[in-house]
């Protein structure tokens, strides 16, 4: 505990969460904002769409129901469960048990923060993903788990090099976890590496956990496969879904783990001792999204649909600016390589510095690629949750600064 002054407290642990960058782009945006500029705010991926109305109203019938406001305990809910697991099996093809391999989440950042308390002891180590999404990492320091970092490069499509770590570490890890459609890379993995992934984890006794939050969001036919298809996959590994990013639902707070039962437990058994669930309405809300997704099949539309013609409008506006950014193959996000620029003292930007600028001199917000790790050294992440015309607007923006600045090289 550090002692900052009189009935001042603050946890040395929270150094460690890594939200540190997240805050300065926040106080960036207040400034320019108090600058009077306009901002287009392309750094968060909150979507910026509704629900389904069908969804809507059945959160609002819900919410109206003077029985609705009971304690929904962490181990009931069981429809809501059971809809999930009829939409593993007709998404993924994959049958799961409800009752007792999915757990019901306030979202999927809340089981991503609180897994490693239930699955592993201080000083026990585990694998994330670099660049990754900061809970993986902020996790592990809050449950005392040591991270073993994985470098997810270019050169490798962003896939880990599972051979390259020697089997001393493979042997010490509790779990390996990661995130595919990919936040903030936006890659994506085939069952062919999640065969490989489930076979070197198998060898050495080391729970998989996968994040697929962004399930639904392929694009150019990429229909993002589920872990658990593998053969033997639900004995080794632990995914966790989410309905903010594909159903619209992030202020709604829900999502599942899915899995090994001993994982599903331990982490049902910790949040059965830190909260009381999710309220019921939003399940309600919840089994709607998800059953009129089976009943819609195929045809149905989806958010991919939106962000991919964002994606194809956004992605070639900055080229037609100079800047050739590689359009994503999945999620709400681009991952862009940045020029080399310099500010007028002669020094050579970083990704941090190009971000505060870019924000400072065209109103455009996006997230320097530290924010997730060492090796988003020299990206942004940028953000499409904006509509058409702003994001068309961005790109000018964006073009008329880069043309401004001094481009090393």
């Amino acid at each position: 505990m550090s002692r900052t002054g009189k009935l001042r407290f603050r946890a040395n642990r929270l150094s460690l969460l890594g939200s540190s960058i997240f805050a300065e782009v926040a106080a960036w945006k207040r400034e320019a904002a108090a600058n009077g500029l306009d901002i287009i705010d392309l750094g968060i991926g909150s979507p910026d769409q509704p629900p389904t109305e069908h969804v809507r109203q059945a959160l609002s019938e819900a919410a109206l129901r003077e029985d609705m406001y009971a304690y929904p305990a962490t181990s009931s809910g069981l429809p809501f469960r059971e809809q999930a697991a009829a939409w593993m099996a007709h998404r993924f093809g994959v049958q799961v048990d409800p009752a007792h391999e999915i757990v019901t989440l306030m979202g999927s950042q809340d089981g991503l923060a609180h897994l490693a308390m239930a699955i592993c002891d201080p000083g026990d180590t585990a694998f994330v993903p670099d660049p990754g999404y900061p809970i993986y990492a902020a996790s592990l320091a809050l449950a005392g788990v040591e991270p073993v970092f994985l470098p997810l490069r270019e050169e490798n499509a962003y896939l880990p090099d599972l051979d390259a770590i020697v089997e001393e570490v493979w042997d010490k890890a509790a779990f390996i976890l990661l995130n595919y459609p990919n936040n903030p890379l936006s890659a994506v993995a085939d069952l062919a590496f999640f065969e490989r992934l489930i076979a070197k984890a198998r060898k050495h006794d080391v729970l998989v956990v996968h994040d697929l939050a962004y399930s639904e969001m392929g694009f150019d036919g990429v229909e993002p496969p589920s872990i658990l298809q593998v053969p033997g996959a639900l004995e080794q590994a632990v995914e966790f879904h989410s309905l903010s990013k594909s159903f619209n639902m992030a202020g709604c707070r829900i999502g599942f783990l899915v899995g090994n039962r001993d994982a599903v437990a331990a982490l049902r058994e910790l949040k059965g001792n830190i909260d009381y669930g999710v309220f019921d309405p939003v399940q309600e809300a919840g089994i709607v999204a998800l059953r009129d997704a089976i009943a819609a099949g195929n045809g149905a539309a989806k958010a991919a649909d939106v962000y991919e013609r964002r994606r194809n409008l956004f992605v070639e506006a900055l080229r037609k600016e100079g800047w050739d950014v590689e359009a994503p193959k999945a999620t709400m996000f681009v991952w862009a390589k940045l020029p080399s620029l310099r500010g007028q003292d002669g020094a050579v930007w970083n990704s941090r510095t190009i971000s505060q600028e870019m924000l400072r001199q065209s109103g455009v917000v996006v997230i320097p690629g530290e924010a997730f790790g060492d090796e988003g050294a020299g990206y942004v992440r940028i953000a499409l949750v904006e509509d058409e015309t702003r994001l068309l607007e961005a790109a000018a923006r964006i073009g008329r600064f880069l043309r401004a600045a001094d481009v090393v090289g």
